[in-house]
């Protein structure tokens, strides 16, 4: 079959690495692609939202499958676009429908299906600008910190967490009135803080079964020992070393069921990947946020540990054959160290030379922000590339991992040098 991915970072090129090696597969085509994808598939100059490009591009490549990568084209409605389209509607588009891809294009919607399918969360309420008042009286009944989340897609930049009252009431006002987050943060979401570690679980529907793929944490800080502003993900590890059994039995029974027998009960189409970012607090599993696609850099942790086909897993999803496939995981440990722009995740300057890959050995190099030109490969975003290695523990997958980065260069290049320091 001829697949095409939609999207550019890390997460895009492990999915085109994980594809590339199946048998079902006739030609591989990403859209736009970077550097990495470019060795093994074909780019194509198309934005992942341009519709009625991906359209054409289907129609003359014969796609048969689409694979979805960032959560903004399923927000706006991608799935849907096809299934309502004679032409494409043949097309197994791994991803949800418009109205499930609300779970991350809305943290009200998402919190209010947790209450309806009793998915133990945080206690929350949410605001507008009219109600920018009944705000601030909420953050003076709830101790601190505080926990402030733009409703709409921010980039995994709109969750502030302020431990001063009075900051996280002119924070709200910002976000509300000043348009800190733009349209995202036309309603936000209060809610109270959770105090524990933090992992997440990556799930696979066709919208009748699941399957359950390895857990992993990711480093979202800037700063080393979990400090400064909030990145896209600086690092990540899987899987878990503390989701134990006990753990997992406890996650799967009280929220990965009701989550996807929730959709069915509400008539939700859901067919891709539910990634649910967990609280452990004193041994208890709390959601604090769905997103409707694999996380990035998780992807980058997740996919290399799958040792079965997931071409063929995907293509399950079409006649909602899941049930019947078999996911089976490399039992090792992985981790994955991103290496970021100077100035990420604020300023940056792009065009930079990238030398030492081909010193890199027993890791694989995940290309993000990344181009070619003349031969040389340059960088193009602020998340550049992230190195990801295999060991019997995290830690000497992680210390692999440093070995390679330390090969690599490009001006100002900075990665944080203490991914799994709280494990």
């Amino acid at each position: 079959m001829n697949v095409l991915i939609l999207g550019s970072g890390g997460r895009e090129h492990a999915f085109a690495r994980s594809i590339a090696s199946s048998p079902l597969l006739n030609d591989l085509y990403v859209a736009p692609g970077n550097a990495g994808t470019a060795t093994i598939a074909t780019n194509l100059p198309v934005g992942v939202t341009d519709f009625q490009e991906i359209k054409r591009t289907v129609i003359e490549k014969e796609i048969t499958m689409l694979v979805v990568g960032p959560e903004a084209p399923l927000v706006e409605g991608i799935y849907d676009f096809f299934q309502e389209d004679g032409e494409l509607s043949h097309v197994n588009v791994i991803g949800p429908s418009k109205e499930g891809a609300v779970l991350e294009g809305s943290k009200e919607f998402a919190k209010e299906f947790m209450m309806r399918n009793k998915v133990p969360t945080a206690a929350f309420e949410s605001f507008t600008k009219e109600t920018l008042k009944k705000g601030m009286q909420f953050i003076d009944t709830l101790q601190a910190p505080y926990v402030l989340k733009a409703d709409g897609l921010a980039g995994g930049k709109g969750v502030l967490i302020i431990a001063d009252a009075d900051e996280a009431k002119e924070s709200l006002e910002q976000m509300l009135v000043g348009g800190k987050f733009g349209a995202a943060s036309n309603k936000v979401v209060i809610e109270e803080f959770l105090d524990g570690i933090e992992m997440s679980v990556f799930v696979m529907t066709d919208g009748n079964s699941y399957k359950v793929l390895p857990t992993a944490k990711d480093y979202k800080r800037i700063g080393e020992g979990d400090t400064g502003l909030n990145t896209g993900g600086m690092g990540a590890i899987s899987p878990v070393p503390f989701a134990d059994e006990v753990l997992m039995q406890k996650i799967e029974e009280r929220i990965i069921k009701p989550t996807v027998d929730g959709l069915k009960k509400e008539n939700i189409t859901y067919k891709g990947f539910i990634f649910i970012g967990l609280m452990i607090v004193d041994g208890e599993p709390l959601v604090i946020e769905y997103n409707v696609r694999m996380g990035d850099p998780e992807t980058e942790v997740v996919l290399p540990r799958v040792t079965s086909d997931l071409l063929s897993h995907f293509h399950a999803f079409a006649k909602a054959e899941l049930h019947l496939e078999t996911v089976t995981i490399d039992h090792r440990s992985a981790a994955t160290v991103m290496l970021v722009a100077g100035g990420y995740p604020e300023v940056y300057e792009k065009g930079m030379e990238i030398t030492g890959l081909e010193k890199v050995q027993e890791s694989i190099v995940f290309h993000a922000g990344t181009t070619s030109k003349d031969d040389t490969v340059i960088t193009a975003g602020g998340r550049v590339m992230a190195v990801t290695s295999f060991g019997d523990t995290f830690q000497e997958a992680v210390k692999k991992s440093y070995e390679n980065a330390e090969k690599l260069h490009f001006d100002r290049m900075y990665y944080r040098r203490d991914i799994g320091f709280d494990l």
